[in-house]
């Protein structure tokens, strides 16, 4: 799941590995006869799917003993840990790692990427199960090294436009998604045209600026890095100018996300209602229904939601999957990571965590790394109103550009929205956010 994103990379550095490391549960070999699989991550998913492998795989667990390490990348312990387990090296080991968007790129192509197991070299039929499974190319893109598939994530984070359908009914006559996405796009001339559409109502189109950052980072050309040096894509610096559009205008009600404002406007408790979030599957799912103002439809906003096809292409988020080159298990690891990333049959993982099955009938439905079981499984979410969200996320997973990312960008973005918003706010010229920007990176990171 996606986190709040922290300047973590730079500000903390070695100091927080004797600190992180002090929570580590380290495995010296095997237990009871048993062959050890030590697998890291960063929130509890990976571990709780585990559980359902080994109820699917009797076999597993009489030879195996998974040993779990979870750290949070809050104050930015999870990587000086994990690259201290990775260099390290030995029993304690990671066999299996994950690593969320904000850095997944350190570890696919970045510095730590010498660690990472190809898929291939794992016995998976690469291009075969790609393809069967029909997995989004953005991630692919994302988990390569070189021309070779050494990660994977198991959710899809194409992102749509997620809408009030009252609101749409108020201002255009219907809550049609076939007809909305031609209201809010394509591009963002005629997203705007809709803000102003929405603004005559007494309405805001989104909540604050960041509504539509990632829609706007995700669908540049390139990304922060071009040949070593700091790079401002044409669409990403236009950031500036659509950040100060909404605040000039009052299309939004000014808030910052992962903020109570920005929760507020879920259930339409802000300053004025709010007509859309951009955003994948978990953002419905994990942020906004909790938000909504109730459990089912009728309550707050709760079923007051459909999705459509953005102003851009996008996505936000996603966790990607890890072997390490030198486990002592990777036939294990193999099997493990193909249930998670690329088995589209109904008992791997990807089906169950579609359908909302993973711990019984009644869980979260949500959007998956592959199109193949989105395509057979049943995306209707009373929260949506009871729409089909796949109908939406497939091609959205489609839209998304996964070569725009760097090892950088948790620091990088954080400095950036910080002077967008100074700009907009009217602290500061174009100009001064634009230098300010980049001597931030050139000091912090020393990339200019």
């Amino acid at each position: 799941m996606m986190k709040r994103k922290l300047f973590s990379a730079f500000v903390f550095g070695c100091m927080m590995i004797a600190v992180a490391l002090v929570g580590c549960k380290k495995s010296d070999g095997a237990a009871g006869g048993k062959q050890v699989i030590n697998l890291w991550s960063f929130t509890d998913e990976v571990p709780k799917m585990l559980d359902k492998y080994k109820e699917l795989h009797p076999g597993f667990a009489e030879k195996y003993d998974v040993k779990t390490t979870i750290i949070a990348t809050t104050d930015g312990a999870y990587q000086p840990a994990l690259d201290a387990a990775l260099s390290g090296g030995g029993n304690g080991a990671p066999d299996i790692y994950t690593a969320e968007s904000a850095f997944v790129l350190k570890y696919s192509q970045g510095d730590a990427s010498p660690y990472a197991a190809a898929y291939a070299s794992l016995g998976i039929d690469v291009d075969t199960a790609l393809a069967e499974a029909d997995i989004a190319q953005y991630t692919v893109d994302i988990g390569s090294r070189g021309g070779e598939l050494v990660a994977l994530g198991f959710q899809a984070t194409g992102g749509a436009f997620i809408y009030r359908r009252s609101i749409a009914k108020a201002v255009w006559g219907t809550d049609d998604p076939a007809v909305i996405k031609a209201k809010v796009g394509p591009g963002w001339d005629t997203f705007f045209a809709a803000a102003a559409d929405l603004k005559a109502k007494g309405y805001g189109i989104v909540s604050g600026d960041g509504d539509i950052w990632h829609a706007v980072e995700n669908s540049s050309d390139k990304g922060w890095l071009v040949n070593g040096s700091l790079y401002i894509d044409p669409k990403r610096e236009a950031f500036l100018d659509l950040s100060k559009r909404l605040k000039d205008n009052g299309y939004h009600n000014d808030t910052e996300d992962w903020q109570d404002a920005w929760f507020a406007d879920m259930k339409g408790a802000g300053a004025k209602q709010v007509f859309g979030f951009f955003g994948p599957a978990w953002l419905i799912n994990y942020v906004m229904a909790g938000n909504s103002g109730g459990t089912k439809p009728g309550e707050g906003t709760y079923g007051d939601w459909a999705v459509c096809e953005p102003p851009v292409g996008f996505f936000w988020g996603g966790t990607w999957l890890f072997a390490n080159k030198d486990s002592k298990v990777k036939e294990a690891v193999a099997d493990i990571i193909k249930w998670i990333t690329l088995d589209y049959s109904e008992t791997g993982l990807q089906y169950y965590w579609a359908n909302g099955t993973l711990n019984g009938p009644g869980g979260s439905k949500d959007t998956v790394g592959s199109g193949t079981v989105m395509k057979n499984s049943d995306g209707t979410l009373p929260f949506l109103g009871g729409q089909n969200m796949f109908d939406a996320f497939v091609p959205a997973g489609q839209f998304a550009n996964g070569k725009n990312l760097t090892p950088y960008d948790e620091a990088i973005n954080l400095a950036w929205r910080g002077q967008v918003r100074e700009y907009s706010n009217g602290n500061k010229s174009r100009a001064q956010a634009l230098a300010d920007f980049k001597q931030m990176v050139a000091d912090n990171l020393d990339i200019r």
